[in-house]
């Protein structure tokens, strides 16, 4: 009996597919923990939020044909890309889910801080302030090698930098106004969002 296999384009896909519904699933079905109460709270992040969403839809709008590799043209390039969108994948969403499991009742869309708040500085932010963004930037780099043109991967890129930034920046404003000295030294210690640069 003769065993065939997908094409490596469409492998991609459906591992960056499958990834896409655990990413979705980990934020919808997450188990809204109990007795977290806000102390403080700020909204405008949104702003930072709509960007970052934006950026998924710009890598979703624009896509080469179905079950292609991004670079056809030199075999041993699309299989190695092939294999960093895979891993890319599904790094990015072990990474997430390991990151919202160290926040338990901390986890919120918009900044805030909640009663009792603890500066989350082990598991995946041992090595990232903001594990989180690292994994949905994996996953926007995942999604467009597997689909969409390297142009608008770029854009995709950049509009996801703006927004991270700004919610980054909103984040430890009031992670500085909680922590202080603390989070300074841990600031000094460990990078925002991607090791070695960001």
């Amino acid at each position: 009996m003769k065993v065939t296999f997908l094409p490596l384009p469409t492998l991609v896909f459906v591992v960056v597919m499958l990834c896409w519904f655990i990413f979705a699933g980990i934020f919808i079905f997450r188990k809204q923990p109990t007795g977290a109460h806000d102390r403080k709270r700020d909204r405008s992040s949104i702003a930072g939020v709509a960007l970052q969403g934006l950026s998924y839809a710009i890598v979703w709008s624009v896509r080469r044909p179905p079950f292609t590799p991004i670079v056809p043209e030199v075999e041993w390039l699309a299989v190695l890309t092939a294999i960093v969108t895979m891993v890319a994948a599904i790094g990015s969403v072990l990474l997430i889910m390991s990151a919202v499991k160290t926040l338990g009742k901390e986890w919120s869309i918009t900044a805030r801080m909640v009663q009792n708040h603890e500066l989350a500085t082990k598991g995946p932010y041992a090595r990232v302030r903001h594990p989180i963004y690292t994994g949905m930037l994996g996953m926007l780099v995942a999604t467009g090698l597997a689909i969409s043109h390297w142009i608008v991967l770029v854009a995709a890129i950049v509009v996801f930098a703006i927004g991270t930034l700004i919610r980054v920046r909103i984040e430890e404003r009031l992670l500085r106004e909680t922590f202080g000295p603390q989070f300074e030294e841990y600031a000094r210690r460990v990078p925002a969002v991607i090791p070695g640069i960001f």
